[in-house]
């Protein structure tokens, strides 16, 4: 088991990002703080380490129990990290989410051409008055 792990491959083993190469363009574009000081992609992360990261306009904030060998399952994710993040940012995002679902249901996509010409036809009866 490794004692020490890069900030991007262990925000990657823990699930915050899809791929490494997501994870290390966050901590380049200075998104991602290792005990109060900016990250750089090769930063090791140690047990006991604070680490803050902005994402989805809101920040994480957690704390490292332990080092992973390599990516996990989800459901062990917690076993490595505690999670710190503020109660507030999480209602945030959630807030978020629901404004996004109000304009468009999960799932419809983009209007088809049926629905552009419906459209279409149903703001031309508008133009007639």
């Amino acid at each position: 088991m490794e004692t020490n792990m890069r900030i991007d491959k262990f925000l990657w083993c823990v699930r915050y990002f899809k791929t490494r190469s997501l994870a290390t363009e966050v901590v380049k574009k200075n998104r991602v703080w290792v005990n109060e000081e900016l990250a750089k992609p090769s930063k090791d992360v140690l047990v006991g380490d604070c680490i803050k990261l902005r994402k989805n306009q809101i920040f994480y904030e957690f704390e490292v129990l332990k080092i992973p060998s390599s990516r996990m399952g989800a459901k062990l994710v917690g076993l490595h990290i505690k999670d710190l993040t503020d109660k507030k940012q999480l209602e945030e995002l959630k807030i978020r989410q629901t404004d996004q679902n109000y304009y468009r249901q999960k799932g419809e996509g983009r209007p088809t051409k049926k629905d552009r010409r419906e459209l279409d036809d149903f703001m031309a009866d508008f133009d007639d008055f």
